[in-house]
C-alpha cells in the first residue's frame, strides 16, 4: 500500500504538489491521472525518495522509502525508459542493478524472459527502440519481485501486442496482491486497465475513487430502451419523472429512447409494471476520456490557440514566465516514432 498525507513541494516560486493526499491499495491497479504539468512524475519522484517533499510524507506500508532495507525487494520503478548507460548491453544492465542490491544473478534471466527481451539480451541498450527501452526498464523494476509497482507512462513506444501484454502484466501483479501504480496520457488504456484512479490537476487531488465510479459521476448514468409499442414506453417514462431524448433510426441501430440519470432497473421496473415488452435496455456509460474532461479541463495549464503563439490561458508568454533555478519539468507523454539510438 501506498499512503501520502499532505504532500507538497515547491521549486522556488513554482508550487508544484499542493496538500495531496491519496491511498494506492494492495490488490489493484490504480491509475495516476492528470493534465500535464499537474505534478504526477514529481509525486512519483517523492514516493521514490527522489524529491524531498517541502511538506507531507508519503509511506510505503509503514515506511519511508528511504528507510527501506534492500528498496528493490519493496519497491520496482520505471521513471525514465532511457535511464540505461547506452554502452551496456540488456543483460549487463540488469547484472549491475542485481549486484547493486544483492539479488542472484539468476533473477536476470528470470526478468528478461518475462518482458521478452531473452533474444535481446546481449544488445547494447543505446540501440534499442523506445518499446524496448520501456521493456528493459519494466525488467528492473521486476527484479526484486517486489510488492510495490511505479510505472510512469510505461506504453509509450510499445506496438499494441506490447501494450496488451504490459495490460496482462499489470492486472497479474495486482491479482498476486500486488500494489501497482501507473501514470498514463492514454485514457483509452486506462479504462480497461485501472480498477482506481487518482485523479491530480495543479498539484491538487481532484479525485480518488474507482473507475467505473469516476467515469459515472462525471459523464452521468444513462439508459437506451426501446420495444415494439415506443408511444406508451415514452407515455411511461415521463410520468415517472424521467427526463428522455428520442434517438432516431440510423446505421448504428433502430429507433429507441435515451433516459438520463438512471439505472436500468428503474427503467426496467417501469417498463414491468405497465405491462410493456422491451427489445433492448442497455446501461450507456461516457468515455473515461470525457469524464477526465470534464473535470479537470479547468486544471489545464496550457492550451492550445487558434493561430499565432499558444500561451497559458491567462498567462505571459513562456519566455516570460521562466522556471526557477534548478527545477526542470519531467519529460512525460512523448512518443518517439522512430528508433533512437546513440552514437557508439
Amino acid at each position: 500500500m501506498i499512503d501520502a498525507r499532505g504532500l507538497t513541494k515547491r521549486y522556488g516560486r513554482t508550487l508544484a504538489v499542493n496538500d495531496l493526499s491519496f491511498t494506492v491499495r494492495s490488490g489493484r491497479v490504480t491509475g495516476f491521472l492528470g493534465p500535464n504539468g499537474a505534478g504526477k512524475s514529481t509525486t512519483m519522484r517523492m514516493i521514490l525518495g527522489l524529491d524531498r517533499p517541502t511538506a507531507g510524507e508519503v509511506r510505503i506500508g509503514r515506511k519511508r522509502y528511504v528507510d527501506l532495507t534492500d528498496p528493490m525487494r519493496h519497491v520496482g520503478a520505471l521513471l525514465d525508459a532511457k535511464w540505461v548507460h547506452p554502452n551496456r548491453s540488456a543483460r549487463a544492465h540488469l547484472r549491475w542493478l542485481a549486484a547493486a542490491n544483492r539479488l542472484p544473478d539468476r533473477r536476470v534471466d528470470e526478468v528478461l524472459d518475462i518482458v521478452g527481451l531473452t533474444d535481446a539480451a546481449h544488445r547494447r541498450a543505446g540501440g534499442f527502440s523506445l518499446g524496448m527501452a520501456q521493456r528493459l526498464g519494466i525488467a528492473g523494476a521486476l527484479l526484486g519481485d517486489p510488492g510495490v509497482m511505479l510505472f510512469d507512462e510505461p506504453v509509450n513506444g510499445l506496438d499494441p501486442e506490447g501494450i496488451l501484454w504490459i495490460r496482462r502484466l499489470m492486472h497479474r501483479l495486482a491479482d498476486e496482491g500486488r500494489t501497482v501504480f501507473v501514470s498514463s496520457h492514454l485514457l483509452s488504456e486506462m479504462a480497461v486497465t485501472a480498477s482506481d484512479l487518482v485523479v491530480i490537476g495543479r498539484g491538487r487531488l481532484i479525485a480518488q475513487t474507482t473507475t467505473a465510479a469516476f467515469t459515472d459521476q462525471a459523464s452521468g448514468a444513462t439508459v437506451r430502451v426501446r420495444g415494439p409499442e415506443p408511444h406508451r414506453l415514452l407515455a411511461v417514462l415521463t410520468a415517472g419523472g424521467l427526463a428522455v431524448n428520442e434517438v432516431p433510426a440510423s446505421d448504428a441501430g433502430p429507433a429507441a429512447f435515451t433516459v438520463h440519470d438512471v439505472t436500468t432497473e428503474a427503467v426496467g421496473e417501469l417498463a414491468g409494471a405497465a405491462g410493456l415488452v422491451l427489445h433492448e435496455l442497455a446501461a450507456q456509460r461516457g468515455s473515461l476520456e470525457e469524464a477526465f474532461l470534464r473535470l479537470t479541463g479547468q486544471d489545464v495549464e496550457y492550451r492550445a490557440g487558434t493561430g499565432g503563439n499558444a500561451t497559458p490561458s491567462g498567462k505571459p508568454a513562456a519566455a516570460d514566465y521562466p522556471e526557477p533555478a534548478g527545477y526542470s519539468e519531467p519529460a512525460s507523454g512523448v512518443v518517439w516514432e522512430a528508433e533512437t539510438s546513440w552514437p557508439a
